[in-house]
């Protein structure tokens, strides 16, 4: 099981918060592979902390479905499915466009400015192929809204099934495309207008759309 070096974490976290992080982080990359066999003492010197909060860390792993855990045996990461995206997406969509609908006419101008300089920059990255800053711009987009409802159930639903989005993104299930520059667009124009109905629609379009581009390619 090879573990990366040159990797930092916050420090103001908790040990068991920063060993969940950092390992859910190379799992969704891929640093630890679908099936790896996950040895804790080994991991708990990479991450200079005890065996508790590693293994504290892998139960909650184990809990969302990144990590299986078999008493006795050991525990490895779990397999990717591509065809996930049916189970992961529909519910975020949901969830993603009722946040859209909350703040649609209550945003203020300045956080406008910041969802149209992000999709300025996410549509940059999408012209220059650089996939992963446009991911990056992209959760930064549709954060920035759920972030704005002040929900704090809306939030910790989504960060629930959003690592899941992002590991299926390492593994080629979920490819942006231009498509979702305009849909921004017409997310940010519903959401200045106050428009509800549109800014929900469209976010729930803009998350759902990844879906049918997948299964046309695996045709």
């Amino acid at each position: 099981m090879p573990i990366p070096s040159n990797f930092s974490t916050p420090q103001r976290l908790s040990a068991k918060k920063r060993a969940f992080l950092q390992i859910q982080e190379w799992i969704i990359d891929g640093t630890l592979k679908p099936k790896e066999k996950l040895n804790d003492a080994d991991l708990a010197e990479a991450l200079g902390v005890s065996r508790t909060p590693i293994r504290e860390a892998l139960q909650l792993l184990n809990s969302q479905g990144f990590v299986e855990m078999y008493p006795g045996v050991g525990t490895q990461v779990t397999a990717v499915n591509h065809e996930d995206i049916t189970k992961i997406l529909p519910p975020l969509s949901v969830l993603q466009a009722l946040s859209s609908e909350l703040v649609a006419g209550n945003l203020g101008q300045e956080v406008i400015n910041r969802l149209k300089e992000i999709n300025q920059k996410f549509a940059e990255a999408i012209k220059t192929e650089d996939s992963f800053s446009a991911l990056k711009y992209d959760e930064e987009f549709h954060q920035l809204i759920v972030d704005e409802t002040k929900n704090p159930y809306i939030t910790q639903a989504i960060e629930g099934l959003q690592p899941h989005v992002m590991r299926l993104y390492y593994y080629k299930a979920i490819i942006l495309t231009e498509s979702s520059i305009d849909e921004h667009e017409r997310i940010i124009q519903a959401l200045e207008a106050g428009d509800k109905q549109t800014a929900s629609d469209v976010t729930r379009i803009n998350w759902i759309r990844a879906i049918n581009e997948y299964f046309s390619e695996h045709k």
